[in-house]
């Protein structure tokens, strides 16, 4: 059985400014799943940079509240929402409330670096 704890996962810095714990990728799967799992966090008043990516991506916010940006149309999302990104769509999401906002977001195919694009 593949379990992980998310206290227990090294989290990195991205490029569009949130803090990520990839909990699942096809490498930790032995490549039987094609997606990716990451914990993200976003503290008050901060806010992912602008992006695309070349894949599909969905966010499901588990705590907070903020805006997300996806092409020109914006929309206040909050614990419990899902938000579909569809791909080379520009996104970012803000954090518009007093505690951390805290979302996971599934990445089909799985993420890559060289799949992301910052502005």
């Amino acid at each position: 059985m593949n379990t992980k704890e998310i206290e227990n996962i090294d989290a990195f810095s991205g490029h569009e400014g949130t803090q990520i714990r990839q909990i699942f990728s096809p490498e930790d799967t032995a490549n039987t799943t094609r997606y990716s799992l990451a914990h993200c966090t976003i503290a008050p008043g901060n806010s992912s940079k602008p992006h695309k990516m070349k894949t599909s991506e969905i966010y499901y916010i588990l705590q907070g509240s903020g805006i997300m940006h996806i092409e020109e149309e914006q929309k206040v999302v909050k614990k419990n929402e899902t938000i579909f990104v569809p791909p080379m769509s520009k996104q970012f999401i803000e954090n518009n409330g007093e505690g951390d906002l805290i979302a996971l977001c599934i990445v089909d195919p799985a993420w890559k670096q060289e799949d992301e694009v910052t502005e």
